[in-house]
């Protein structure tokens, strides 16, 4: 694959019991966003498995770093716990996914429960150090023993007094966070924009406890990781049929302009566009984690699967990459 990137792993450092964080150097300077996530290309007996991590560094800080926490039956994590060591090198992805902060954004709302601190940490480290905005997170945890980052997110809070305020939530004492609860703590906050990342359960009271403060769908940002039913590090060329449609698409992508008349109807738009050398975004390639997410800004696209993208997301006209065909004689489409 000609965009994998090979990683030195530079330090491992434990954070929990159950939760390791790599510190990885790239061959080259890479640019990311706070939030976005690696896919990992892990080994196994069955060949190269595919799992994404978030990214726990923030785009100033030197290098980049993913935390993994161990899974009971999780293959990937506890192989990446037990045997990835200093000096190693790891196979991964560019960076990528939407679940992200900019400094247009202004102050920030952050939820997280688990390991699920992981992308939220990237967004807050951005947001203090790199803008002037202000950080509210809410962290829940089974006990003091699981918080992840305890003593990065306590030196946070000492060098922003004025501007970060943390409330830890554990359900050993307070049980687990209701919808309620979660309101009580966000309604100081309801013009900032609001992200969470956690297990589903907590990520639907998140949802439930924000829609009546008037968070609507574009100020609230959800990231949700799926097992990915496809591998992206081993992906066989998918070539057109005779007699397939061509169809136009003009666009741009990383600030690249593009204009070819020559995609064809039974062809997914990432396919295509990767073969023409434009370096557009991906991951998972099945349409499970929305890294390809693309605009369409005039004509239509059929979609063949989506497990990601909302109804208001459709309407504004996103759409999967990968899974996109042509559904008329001219399309453009914008990353940017």
């Amino acid at each position: 694959m000609t965009n994998l990137v090979q990683f030195e792993v530079v330090s491992v450092t434990p954070e929990t019991d159950d939760a390791k964080s790599f510190r990885l150097k790239p061959p080259r300077p890479l640019t990311y966003k706070p939030g976005q996530f690696l896919t990992i290309g892990v080994p196994s007996d069955r060949g190269t498995v595919a799992r994404c991590y978030s990214l726990s560094s923030a785009p100033h800080e030197d290098d980049l770093t993913i935390t993994v926490k161990r899974t009971p039956s999780g293959y990937a994590s506890n192989w990446m716990c037990d045997h990835v060591a200093v000096g190693d090198t790891i196979a991964a992805l560019p960076p990528s996914g939407n679940f992200v902060a900019s400094e247009q954004d202004g102050d920030v709302l952050l939820f997280a429960a688990g390991s699920g601190i992981t992308p939220v940490m990237s967004i807050a480290k951005y947001v203090l150090t790199q803008t002037d905005n202000h950080v509210a997170l809410f962290y829940a945890n089974r006990d003091p023993d699981a918080v992840i980052f305890a003593d990065e997110l306590r030196a946070l809070a000492e060098s922003y007094v004025d501007r970060l305020h943390i409330v830890h939530w554990l359900e050993q004492l307070q049980s687990l966070p209701r919808a309620a609860d979660l309101q009580r703590f966000a309604a100081p906050y309801s013009h900032y924009g609001a992200y969470t990342c956690g297990p589903a359960p907590f990520m639907a009271a998140v949802v439930e406890a924000l829609t009546p403060l008037g968070f609507s769908a574009d100020r609230l940002k959800r990231e949700v990781f799926v097992s990915l039913s496809s591998n992206p590090f081993e992906v066989e060329d998918v070539v057109s049929g005779p007699g397939a449609a061509l169809t136009r698409v003009a666009g741009t992508c990383n600030g690249t302009e593009f204009d070819f008349d020559d995609w064809p109807s039974d062809l997914p738009l990432l396919q295509y566009l990767l073969s023409k050398g434009i370096d557009a975004p991906f991951s998972c390639r099945s349409g499970e984690c929305g890294a390809c997410i693309v605009q369409v800004v005039e004509g239509m696209v059929d979609m063949e699967r989506n497990d990601v993208l909302d109804p208001d997301e459709l309407a504004d006209g996103y759409r999967l990459a990968c899974q996109a065909k042509p559904a008329s004689a001219s399309v453009t489409i914008t990353y940017d």
